[in-house]
């Protein structure tokens, strides 16, 4: 692998990526000023912003380790070994769609090999198993529960194969694109293509160069719409097995620094805990990781976390669920720092969501619907000395925002309410379809005719999401300290969490 690859991928393959701006060349001659307007004017791509829109994204590993209590296979599992008794894909479904998710992952082959539809590539798959005498196709059922549901439809296909005697020769990169063809054209519209970089041996005692401009250009073809992640031009890692982002999160980085190497070398740290990844640091998207670029691009962050200890099932952690509360703390880490979270949920042997899951899940979604059903701000008065448009700030509608006059970089925006109320959270989110540009902001409240500090941060993009002890008042403002250009802010919010 070429460590130029992605940016030449995210430079040619991302389809309407001029008329949308999402990346731009940086000439030599740039100055700080330059570089900086052009980072403020870069936005997502159409099938990039869908996806920021999810928020909630469920994974579902499933196969031959469900059925060996191991996290990572060898390739040398008999496939008679899977059998679920009651796989139920509708179950499945519906429990995430209930609990938040807006769409699946389904992990169609994972490292060892073993394919969950009866491809015609390998017989190391569902049609040499148990399961309905060999003519089961997990892969079918999960995308038609999908559609039932109306929820969106993605698959998992790790490039590591370990049981493909063509891994580590140039022929196993034609194989891949030919389960990539029948994955993306068996089974409807197909939403999100989801890889990861591990790459370790074959049978054969080799390691694969993998084609990845080859199949992401495959991939355009069959399904334009599609967003591929996380080794990919759509969307990036965020460099931790954890679910925690990090406090500032630029969509908008550097190019030239976003390396598949690295990605691959970081990838599948079993269950990391430390943010560090391939892109190190706190702050990887700010002026000074900008000043140097030859491109920039629009990259943002996907946030995966298992609900369990492991990502396969295991029936020793049916107790070692993530509680609900954790689940929040995550939710909040994530989602509210402008990442999509992607959450696994493992489905057991018998082929459904074992009942420790639904619980966690379904109190998750109970506290977080509860939150976030009453916005304490929706009818306050706005006023903002140099800003305009501040009835979209509480409009509920995430295309209109509010703005600075002129060539203004900072504000400061005043919310009155009805009347005094009690919160701990707040929500800021800037249309990104204008670009990302908050760098720094605080928010005060009114507290007997003073103004004290509630709490500050860095970056926005689309969702960010503040938790602080209770205060009550009636009196908010926000000011924006610092902004790439004239900052945009699209919905605010005042929230109490419930018990």
């Amino acid at each position: 692998m070429k460590s130029s690859l992605i940016i030449g991928s995210l430079l040619m393959l991302c389809s309407s990526a001029i008329a949308q701006q999402n990346y731009d060349i940086i000439s030599s001659s740039d100055s700080e000023a330059e570089i900086i307007r052009k980072a403020a004017n870069i936005t997502p791509s159409p099938r990039q912003l869908n996806w920021q829109k999810l928020e909630l994204t469920a994974f579902f590993h499933f196969g031959v380790n469900t059925f060996t209590n191991r996290e990572w296979g060898t390739g040398k599992e008999d496939p008679k070994i899977f059998n679920p008794s009651n796989l139920d894909a509708i179950q499945w479904v519906k429990v995430a769609k209930d609990a938040g998710f807006k769409q699946i992952i389904l992990t169609a082959k994972h490292h060892d090999g073993f394919c969950l539809w009866p491809t015609r590539t390998t017989d190391h798959s569902v049609k040499s198993s148990l399961w309905k005498s060999g003519k089961g196709d997990v892969v079918k059922e999960v995308a038609d529960a999908c559609k039932k549901y109306e929820i969106g439809f993605g698959i998992y296909l790790s490039p590591w194969d370990m049981n493909s005697p063509l891994y580590g020769t140039n022929s196993y990169n034609d194989l891949f694109i030919d389960q990539l063809t029948e994955l993306l054209s068996l089974y409807g519209q197909v939403d999100e293509v989801w890889f990861d970089g591990a790459n370790g041996e074959g049978p054969n005692g080799k390691k694969q160069e993998y084609d990845f401009d080859r199949w992401y250009a495959h991939i355009r073809k069959l399904q334009p719409k599609a967003t591929i992640a996380i080794m990919g031009p759509d969307v990036r890692w965020v460099g931790t097995e954890t679910g925690y982002g990090r406090d500032t999160e630029w969509s908008v980085l550097p190019a030239n620094n976003l390396s598949q190497t690295k990605i691959s070398e970081d990838s599948q740290q079993e269950m990391n805990t430390k943010p560090t990844g391939f892109l190190k640091g706190a702050d990887i998207g700010g002026r000074d990781k900008l000043k140097n670029a030859k491109g920039l691009v629009w990259y943002p962050a996907e946030t995966d976390v298992s609900i369990r200890p492991g990502w396969f099932y295991r029936p020793s952690e049916d107790t070692k669920v993530k509680t609900p509360e954790k689940l929040l703390d995550i939710y909040y880490s994530s989602v509210g720092k402008n990442s999509v979270l992607l959450m696994n949920i493992p489905p057991d042997t018998r082929g459904l969501i074992n009942k420790s899951d639904i619980n966690s899940l379904n109190e998750w979604a109970r506290i977080r619907n509860g939150t976030f059903k009453t916005n304490l701000a929706a009818k306050a008065r706005v006023v903002s000395s140099n800003g305009k448009d501040e009835k979209a700030l509480l409009d509920g509608n995430y295309k209109t925002h509010w703005t600075t006059k002129g060539t203004d970089t900072t504000s400061v925006i005043e919310f009155t309410l009805q009347k005094s109320a009690t919160f701990d959270v707040a929500m800021l989110q800037e249309n990104i379809t204008i670009g990302q540009r908050i760098e720094k902001f605080s928010i005060e409240y009114l507290d007997n005719g003073k103004w004290k500090a509630l709490t500050e941060g860095t970056t926005v993009g689309y969702k960010r999401l503040l938790r602080f002890k209770p205060v009550t008042s009636e009196k908010v403002r926000v000011t924006i300290n610092s902004s790439r250009l004239n900052p945009t802010i699209s919905e605010f919010g005042l929230y109490k969490q419930i018990e």
